[in-house]
């Protein structure tokens, strides 16, 4: 070897030593494991940014709150890991408002990059999973079934990623994405907030997104719900919109709902838009859904309730099929609103299929 060459491996060798030493280690990342009898949160608590807490199979009775940013939660599996309501207490703001799991960040400091996976939420008076002011949230492998209000949910949120998950037999949405639920504003950005392969059935709603922008609801399998998806907008500035829903499945969804003082009563709804703007509705296969609902249809424009108008939204290439009142309706007075390339049979005004 060649003094050259010796010292070429030598200035390798310091830097590939330096390197090391700023690349953090994956030593100073601890696994913390949780079994039934133990405390999940006690667990969440003393764990830090970029630690996994796992939950072995079994049934947990509690709530669990997370403001750790960074942090896994991970069950055994959506079959294995149950988590079901537990005793109220004053210290878990989790608990107290019935909901399962709560990831809770702050207006000045929002949680970013937690994932919750492989488990199942059933039976809390709100909701399974609820998240507010977070960024980067994944939310992958969750069962959220028989909840009063919503399966899972989030709020004041960006760049939410929720995939692979089943969203069952909730009260009212069976997942829900909001600007916020507690104020009137505009729509927000969401980031670029991504819902995609989740099973949502039998819910109120299978889905419904609220006062955003920026999202996409893709290759989502949505059945026996009393409506499918509710894509809603007001006249607050922003407007909602300028999203995506493509490639779903949405058949079924014929169970009855009675009306609340917001809404009619509900039955057969595909995919309803009120109040939005440039939404992209593309390659989605929407058929067998039939009621008499002023919302029922495959795909219904519809004025919302407050009288915002659908504007500029684009319906292309979709099936749509075998669906009452109509395979299309287009029941608003919005202005550039298109249908095209689309395959039904029956449509309000005629002329659209």
């Amino acid at each position: 070897m060649t003094k050259r060459q010796i010292t070429y491996l030598g200035c390798v060798a310091v830097v590939v030593a330096s390197g090391l030493a700023s690349a953090p280690s994956a030593a100073a990342r601890t696994t913390h494991r949780v079994t039934p009898g133990e405390s999940i949160q006690q667990a969440v608590d003393a764990a830090r940014s970029g630690d996994t807490v796992v939950l072995s199979p079994g049934t947990y009775r509690e709530s669990v709150r997370i403001t750790t940013s960074g942090l896994t939660l991970r069950g055994s599996g959506r079959g294995a890991t149950v988590l079901l309501p537990g005793p109220a207490s004053a210290s878990n703001a989790c608990a107290t408002a019935g909901h399962g799991i709560c990831v809770a960040g702050t207006d000045d400091r929002p949680v970013t990059d937690v994932t919750v996976r492989s488990l199942t939420l059933k039976g809390f008076a709100k909701h399974g999973l609820w998240a507010s002011r977070t960024d980067g949230l994944t939310v992958r492998g969750v069962t959220s079934e028989e909840n009063g209000q919503w399966g899972i949910a989030q709020e004041r949120s960006v760049g939410g990623v929720f995939r692979n998950n089943i969203a069952r037999n909730n009260g009212d949405a069976g997942m829900f994405v909001s600007n916020t639920i507690d104020t009137e504003e505009g729509a927000r950005d969401s980031g670029g907030t991504v819902i995609r392969h989740n099973l949502v059935t039998g819910n109120r709603i299978g889905i419904t997104v609220r006062r955003l922008r920026n999202l996409t609801v893709a290759h989502n399998d949505m059945t026996t719900n009393c409506a499918a998806l509710f894509v809603v907008g007001d006249e607050s500035l922003p407007r909602a919109g300028a999203m995506t829903v493509r490639g779903n499945y949405i058949h079924h969804n014929n169970k009855y709902c009675p009306k609340t003082p917001r809404l009619p009563f509900l039955q057969g709804s595909g995919i309803v838009l009120t109040g939005a703007e440039q939404t992209l509705v593309t390659r989605n296969r929407i058929v067998d859904n039939a009621g008499t609902s002023p919302l029922s249809g495959g795909i219904v424009l519809f004025k919302s309730f407050v009288g915002a108008v659908n504007e500029r939204n684009e319906i292309r290439n979709n099936v749509v099929l075998r669906n009452g009142t109509a395979d299309l309706a287009d029941r608003d007075t919005g202005q550039g609103n298109t249908f095209r390339g689309n395959t039904c049979a029956v449509s309000e005004p005629v002329g659209m299929c």
